[in-house]
C-alpha cells in the first residue's frame, strides 16, 4: 500500500496560456486602437486552434480589454470618459490597497524588494533607458501587490490598471515624467516604512492623479479637451 503520493506538477492550461498571452499583448499597446481581433487571425499567428483563442477573447472582453463586434473584437478607443471612469476606479482601489499593506508595518525584509525595485528606476531614468524603467516600474508594482492581504483587491487593482498600462512606452520615454513618476515611488516607500497607511493611501491617490495628467497628455486628450473648449 502506498504511504504517500507526491502531487503531479501540471502544465499551464493552454486556454490561461493564449489569455496571458494576448492580454500581455494588449497591455503592451502590440495591438493598436481600432484594431480588429479574429479568431482565425490569432489562432494563426500563435499556433493553436481556435477553441482557446475563442476562450480567451471572452475572458478579455469582461475585463473591458476588448469590445465585441460583430463576429470578432476590437481594441477600444479611450474616450476622456473612459479615463475618468477608469482613474475614477483606480483611485478608489489602489489608495485602499496601499494603505492596507502599511498598517500592516512591513518589515526591511518585505520592503526590500520595493526598495530595489525603486533603485532599479532611479538607475534607469538616469540611463535614459525606458524599457528598463518601465520593467522596473512593474517589479515595484508586483511587488507592494504582492504584500496585499485582499487577493480579490489585488485582482480588481491589476484590471483596472492593465487597461491603460499600453500607454507606458509613450508615456515614460518622456524624462519629466518618468522624475514625475519616481517621485511618486519614493513617497510611497517612505509610508510604506514608516507604517502610515493613511500617508500611503494620499501618497497613492497623489501618484495616480499624475499618472492621469501624464496619460492624458501623452494620449492628446489634453489637447482634444482645450479644442473642445476652444470650439465651446
Amino acid at each position: 500500500m502506498l504511504k504517500s503520493l507526491k502531487p503531479l506538477e501540471r502544465p499551464v492550461a493552454l486556454g490561461d496560456q493564449v489569455f496571458d498571452t494576448l492580454r500581455a499583448l494588449l497591455r503592451n499597446g502590440q495591438f493598436g486602437a481600432g484594431q480588429r481581433l479574429t479568431e482565425v487571425m490569432l489562432a494563426d499567428r500563435l499556433g493553436v486552434s481556435r477553441t482557446p483563442i475563442r476562450e480567451a477573447l471572452g475572458r478579455l472582453a469582461a475585463e473591458g480589454l476588448i469590445v465585441a463586434h460583430g463576429r470578432s473584437y476590437v481594441v477600444p478607443m479611450m474616450t476622456d470618459a473612459d479615463v475618468d471612469d477608469i482613474y475614477e476606479l483606480r483611485c478608489l482601489l489602489e489608495p485602499e490597497a496601499i494603505g492596507l499593506v502599511a498598517a500592516r508595518v512591513p518589515s526591511a525584509r518585505m520592503l526590500a524588494p520595493i526598495r530595489q525595485a525603486l533603485e532599479a528606476s532611479a538607475a534607469a531614468h538616469r540611463a535614459g533607458d525606458t524599457e528598463a524603467f518601465i520593467a522596473a516600474n512593474a517589479r515595484f508594482r508586483a511587488a507592494w501587490l504582492a504584500l496585499v492581504p485582499n487577493r480579490r483587491l489585488v485582482h480588481a487593482v491589476e484590471i483596472y490598471a492593465g487597461h491603460v498600462r499600453y500607454l507606458r512606452m509613450l508615456t515614460l520615454d518622456n524624462p519629466q515624467m518618468r522624475n514625475l513618476v519616481l517621485r511618486g515611488l519614493r513617497e510611497i516607500v517612505a509610508a510604506l516604512a514608516a507604517g502610515d497607511g493613511e500617508a500611503a493611501a494620499r501618497a497613492m491617490r497623489r501618484h495616480l492623479d499624475a499618472a492621469k495628467r501624464c496619460f492624458r497628455t501623452a494620449a492628446g486628450l489634453a489637447e482634444r479637451e482645450e479644442e473642445k473648449e476652444a470650439v465651446s
